[in-house]
């Protein structure tokens, strides 16, 4: 990805390898990454237990949030496109039954989103 796609919010895949030394301790050595997006600064990694989504604070970067999310625990999600005027993409991932999502990340015009709607799919419905 280069750095005017990370600034616009395009996500990029990251390897296993790379994603497993960016989550350090948060991650199980009994897990395994299955899938990982990069998103600006944030990381977005399916394992096959639980979404974690590592996201970056301030303008260093140095304070961060780790959203670990069980699938069991994902009652639903919905991806809203971008259209014409709209250029923005969002996901929202809602935990039981709260009215607001428990998560919700911004994709401008990217092909990833889409990719990572089917990973959430099928890691939430069963594989």
């Amino acid at each position: 990805m280069g750095l005017i796609g990370g600034i616009m919010g395009n996500a990029s895949n990251v390897s296993a390898e790379d994603a497993r030394k960016k989550l350090g301790s948060v991650i199980l050595d009994t897990e395994d990454i299955d899938l990982a997006f990069k998103l600006v600064r944030d990381l977005i990694v399916f394992t096959d237990k639980r979404l974690i989504i590592v996201d970056k604070q301030g303008m260093t970067g140095k304070k961060t949030t780790y959203n670990s999310l069980p699938y069991k625990s994902i009652s639903r999600f919905s991806v809203e496109t971008s259209g014409h005027f709209d250029l923005d993409a969002e996901l929202n991932i809602f935990i039981s039954s709260a009215a607001e999502p428990a998560v919700s990340l911004q994709f401008t015009k990217d092909k990833h989103i889409e990719t990572i709607q089917q990973a959430l799919a099928l890691a939430v419905l069963g594989k």
